[in-house]
């Protein structure tokens, strides 16, 4: 059964993988600027400091998937002008989709600066660690102008299946990152300790840095020549709705699920800073593990919007289903990861004994839900791919903010199961979105398979 199986999709594990292993490593980039500020101020600024980072990047992930999601409209457009042969709608939807992110950056700028600083006095967390935390947000807040402009000429690189380019930008970027955040938070080389706020100015000049190269190398390379033909720097209002059309459903579906992500860390904060900082440990890890997925994802809605693009059903299913294989053998082993070294990886961050023994916990839960953290996203990437993004959104609303934060508070808060009840919650949200994201899947392609049988019968 299973060699049979293997044979059948072995072609499509292969070209998924190529295509995909590049895309984590980008996505990886996001996830890991975060997990190294964690790192960094764990050991070089305590406990407090620590848990600020997990408040500032429990917020500030909600409004920095906005901006992802949005950008990330451009790139199964992409995918299926390029399956047309449509080259010169490439580039025009290019030049829209940069003044889009770019609006898009200097709103939720403003939205930091003016909303989230003030109202994170409110949401009753240990005020010595709202102190640390603002001049944090302060500095991650003018990053979202370079990484809007830096995921606009990634996700239409990526698009076009040239996917190691932002790779590699985004290696340099986190060792950048991390060199300058250690130098700032420690104080070295004549700088004063800066504590938690040194990483988030790390954080600032690595996404200019990053912004600047990528888009200087496609509008340079001679790889996107044919495709930039018909770049030119303005507003098309009928292009513009087209990327806004998958562009704001990716963006609210990411706002979903990371809310409720940021939603658990602010309960878990009302219980203390210990488990805050637990928390945090215990979510960094996780989303390592997630963007690795996450780029798995991506590649499954490159290929499916190629597909779509061409016509090609047959391949679109089996290469869709190769990346459902492909995830769960992968999600699999990071569980049984997190499960035997549970209390040993918190040394990564921390310490601190308190904050270990509640993280070591926390990566049991995290095991579990691994498996369909992964195959949600997967679900998510496929059908953004065939352009099918409203009832997806509607899935991620029902299943996180339904099921799993309601239920993570009753567990958590009402029964006094403290932090592992709220992740309890998280788990059986992930859960439902993952069954009915591949419910979806089923319904919509064998409907399309039908669709195009009738057509060709006629």
């Amino acid at each position: 059964m299973l060699t049979k199986t293997y044979a059948k999709y072995k072609s499509y594990y292969a070209d998924n993988l190529r295509l995909a292993m590049p895309i984590v490593v980008s996505q990886l980039g996001h996830t890991l600027v975060h997990l190294a500020d964690s790192v960094i101020v764990g050991h070089f600024a305590g406990t407090l400091q620590l848990a600020a980072v997990s408040l500032v990047n429990s917020i500030f992930m909600l409004i920095l998937v906005l901006g992802i999601g949005i950008a990330y409209g451009l790139t199964p457009l992409i995918a299926q002008e390029n399956g047309k042969k449509n080259y010169n709608e490439c580039g025009r939807l290019l030049s829209n989709s940069l003044v889009i992110n770019f609006i898009t950056a200097v709103f939720l700028y403003a939205f930091v600066h003016f909303g989230t600083l003030t109202m994170i006095d409110h949401i009753g967390q240990t005020p010595q660690v709202v102190a640390y935390a603002k001049p944090y947000l302060g500095y991650l807040a003018v990053s979202i102008i370079p990484l809007m402009i830096f995921q606009t000429f990634k996700q239409f690189a990526e698009g076009l299946g040239f996917t190691k380019q932002a790779m590699f930008v985004s290696i340099w970027g986190n060792v950048i990152n991390v060199i300058l955040g250690v130098i700032f938070v420690k104080g070295m080389f004549g700088i004063a300790p800066m504590g938690v706020k040194g990483v988030g100015l790390s954080t600032l000049i690595d996404r200019i840095l990053m912004a600047s190269v990528m888009s200087v190398y496609v509008m340079r390379s001679q790889y996107f020549k044919i495709y930039i033909r018909k770049f030119k720097l303005g507003f098309d209002k009928i292009k513009a709705i087209k990327i806004i059309k998958i562009g704001a459903p990716v963006a609210m579906q990411y706002a979903f699920e990371i809310s409720a992500f940021s939603g658990a860390a602010i309960l878990i904060g009302t219980i203390g800073a210990v488990e805050q900082a637990a928390h945090q440990v215990a979510i960094n890890l996780a989303a390592v593990t997630y963007m690795m997925a996450s780029g798995i994802a991506s590649a499954a809605t490159i290929k499916t919007g190629n597909n779509f693009g061409k016509g090609d059903l047959k391949d679109l299913r089996r290469s869709a289903i190769a990346s459902y294989h492909v995830i769960l053998l992968f999600m699999s082993t990071t569980a049984i990861f997190f499960t035997f070294a549970n209390s040993i990886l918190p040394y990564i961050y921390t310490e601190d004994p308190a904050v270990i023994g509640i993280a070591a916990q926390l990566l049991i839960i995290a095991g579990f839900f691994q498996l369909f953290d992964g195959t949600q996203v997967v679900g998510l990437g496929v059908l953004r791919g065939m352009g099918d993004v409203n009832i997806p959104t509607i899935i991620t609303f029902i299943a996180y903010w339904i099921i799993g934060i309601p239920l993570g508070y009753l567990l958590g808060i009402t029964l006094d199961m403290g932090v592992n009840g709220i992740w309890y919650g998280l788990t059986f949200g992930l859960l439902t979105a993952s069954l009915l994201l591949f419910i979806r899947f089923q319904h919509r392609t064998k409907l399309l398979i039908r669709t195009y049988a009738e057509k060709k019968s006629t």
